[in-house]
């Protein structure tokens, strides 16, 4: 059966560019963000490795370890990584899963006969330090990801996980959110002292609550 919202994300033994690790290990209280690539020396997904290590920072100051997974062996990741880093100005030193048997990729459900019965499809999967998926994409080849709507979901999630809000469409740090249906009017306005402003009885604003 596949992986659906909510499920725990499958733990895993793996070799990997930085050494072996097991997953839950490699998390630790860290949130993860595990994506899947057909296969080494492919051109759209050289970009979004490349693109990931570029944004290290902005991972790491919001706690998200990243996980990268190809069907490939240890020994072509290694020469992949130099291309990378040379094509994309930038130093890949997070893990890249070697997954020759396919054991990760069919824990993930990242096998899809139609479109590839021996590669993986590019999935990406964000997962809360509870090991909970809270985020699946499946993208096809020829568009690349958008890391930088990665980090906006991330920011949604984190932010709702503290807070009895939902992020409306586009948010992005900083912006109004939404007071969640569970809280009335009358606790909203206790618990945002910020403010709530309601549009109707079922679509309530409020600044975000931890923003400076």
């Amino acid at each position: 059966m596949s992986l659906r919202l909510g499920d725990t994300a499958p733990d895993f033994n793996a070799q990997t560019s930085a050494g072996d690790i097991n997953f839950y290990d490699f998390l630790g209280s860290s949130w993860g963000v595990l994506f899947s690539h057909p296969a080494d020396y492919t051109p759209v997904c050289t970009t979004e490795l490349g693109r990931t290590a570029l944004l290290k920072e902005e991972f790491a100051k919001r706690n998200v370890k990243v996980l990268a997974v190809s069907v490939d062996p240890l020994d072509k990741h290694e020469g992949w990584i130099k291309d990378i880093n040379e094509t994309q100005n930038t130093t890949v030193d997070f893990p890249i899963i070697a997954d020759p048997a396919r054991d990760v990729a069919t824990k993930y459900d990242m096998i899809h006969p139609n479109a590839s019965a021996t590669a993986t499809v590019r999935s990406l999967f964000i997962i809360a330090p509870d090991k909970t998926v809270k985020l699946i994409i499946t993208y096809p080849a020829s568009t690349g990801r958008n890391f930088v709507e990665v980090l906006r979901v991330i920011d949604s999630l984190q932010l709702t996980a503290k807070h009895s809000v939902a992020t409306p469409a586009n948010w992005v740090q900083g912006e109004d959110v939404i007071v969640v249906p569970a809280v009335s009017t009358e606790d909203a306005i206790k618990k945002f002292p910020k403010g709530v402003n309601v549009v109707k009885p079922y679509l309530r604003y409020t600044p975000q609550p931890d923003a400076e």
